[in-house]
C-alpha cells in the first residue's frame, strides 16, 4: 500500500488506462501542459505525448461534441469539465447525443466516453463554480453517475467508467483532491452501481457520497459516544444506484437518512426515499430524511459556505429526529 492524495490516485487510473489501451485519449481545458485545474492530469502529456493528451479550447459544448464522435468512431476519450457547472454548456451533446446514441441507432453504435468534472464546496469558489449538479445527469436515461469519496474507489471508478461502453459522467468533489489515503499496488476495480457499507450499523441507516462521507462518519463517531448505532452506506453510484444495498440495511435499522451536498429540493435524496418508501414501506418504523443544502446558490464567504454544506451536527439532528 503506498500513500496518495485523492487526486493522485485519478492520476494514477488514468494512467494506467493509457497504458494499456491504446484506444483511451484524454483532452479538456489545460488538461495537457498546466496539468489540469486541480493538478489532476499533471505528468500524462509527458509520458503520452500529444496525440493522446490534448488541451482544447474553452468550449464545453466542443469538448463534449468531439468525446461523441471520438467515441462513435472507436476511441475511449476521457474529457474534463473544469467545474460541474460548466456541464450547462454541454448539455446537448450529452443529454441529446451520448445518452441516446445506442437507442437511436438500435444498438449499433455505444459511446465510451467518460465526463469527469468536479463538484462542491469548500474552496471558496462561489455561486458559478460550485454547484453539485449530479441530479440533473442522472434523471436522463443513457447517462451513468459516479461519485467516489476514497482514493480506492476514486481509482476503482475511473477504471471501470473507462471500461464501460456507455457515456459515464465521474464526479469529484473539489475538497478531497488533497485527501491523503492508502492505495494498493494493483488496486481493485470497482463495480459500478454497487453501495459500500463502510460502517455497520443497527439504529439507523445513513446512506451519502462523495466528501459529505467523512462529515456522515464524523457524526456517526460521535452518535455511537451517545449508545447510537449509525449504519452507513457510502452511495458510490449515483445512476444506476444499489437499491437493494439501502433496503438490506433499513429491513435492520428501521429507520433512513440521506446526506448530500447538492441542494435538498428534486436532489438524489428525492428519488431513493420515493423508491424506498415504495419497495420497503412495511420496513420504516420512522418518516426518512433528508439533509442536504437549501435552495439557493452556493455562497463565497467561508462563514456562509460551511453553513450552507450539511455538517456534522444537522446529520446527528437528523438521525435523532428519525430515532424520535
Amino acid at each position: 500500500m503506498a500513500e496518495l492524495r485523492f487526486a493522485h490516485a485519478i492520476n494514477r487510473a488514468l494512467a494506467d488506462a493509457l497504458t494499456e489501451d491504446p484506444n483511451v485519449i484524454v483532452f479538456g481545458e489545460d488538461v495537457a501542459g498546466p496539468g489540469g485545474p486541480f493538478g489532476v492530469t499533471r505528468g500524462l502529456l509527458e509520458k503520452f505525448g500529444p496525440d493522446r493528451i490534448r488541451d482544447t479550447p474553452i468550449s464545453e459544448a466542443a469538448i463534449a461534441g468531439a468525446a461523441v464522435g471520438a467515441a462513435m468512431g472507436g476511441l475511449k476519450p476521457v474529457v474534463e469539465i473544469m467545474f460541474m457547472d460548466f456541464l450547462t454548456l454541454a448539455m446537448d451533446a450529452l443529454v441529446n447525443q451520448a445518452a441516446k446514441a445506442r437507442f437511436m441507432f438500435g444498438g449499433q453504435f455505444s459511446v465510451p466516453m467518460v465526463v469527469c468534472t468536479p463538484h462542491g464546496g469548500g474552496v471558496g469558489a462561489g455561486p458559478q463554480h460550485s454547484q453539485c449538479l449530479e441530479a440533473w445527469v442522472a434523471h436522463v436515461p443513457g447517462l451513468k453517475v459516479v461519485c467516489p469519496a476514497t482514493l480506492p474507489d476514486a481509482y476503482g471508478l475511473l477504471r471501470a467508467a473507462i471500461n464501460d461502453p456507455d457515456p459515464v459522467i465521474y464526479v469529484e468533489n473539489k475538497s478531497l483532491y488533497a485527501k491523503k489515503g492508502e492505495l494498493a499496488d494493483k488496486p481493485a476495480i470497482v463495480e459500478i452501481g454497487k453501495a459500500n457499507v463502510v460502517r455497520a450499523g443497527k439504529d439507523v441507516t445513513l446512506v451519502t457520497y462523495g466528501a459529505m462521507l467523512f462529515r456522515v462518519l464524523k457524526a456517526a463517531e460521535e452518535l455511537a459516544q451517545e449508545g447510537i448505532e449509525v449504519e452507513v452506506i457510502d452511495l458510490r453510484s449515483i445512476q444506476p444506484w444499489d437499491e437493494a444495498a439501502i433496503l438490506t440495511s433499513i429491513s435492520k435499522t428501521h429507520r433512513l437518512v440521506i446526506c448530500h451536498e447538492a441542494v435538498e429540493a428534486f436532489g438524489v435524496g428525492a428519488e431513493i426515499v420515493a423508491h424506498m418508501v415504495d419497495i420497503g414501506f412495511d420496513e420504516f418504523d420512522a418518516p426518512p430524511v433528508r439533509v442536504a443544502a437549501p435552495f439557493m446558490p452556493p455562497p463565497y464567504a467561508p462563514s456562509l459556505e460551511d453553513e450552507f454544506v450539511p455538517n456534522p451536527e444537522r446529520i446527528k439532528a437528523a438521525v435523532r429526529r428519525v430515532l424520535a
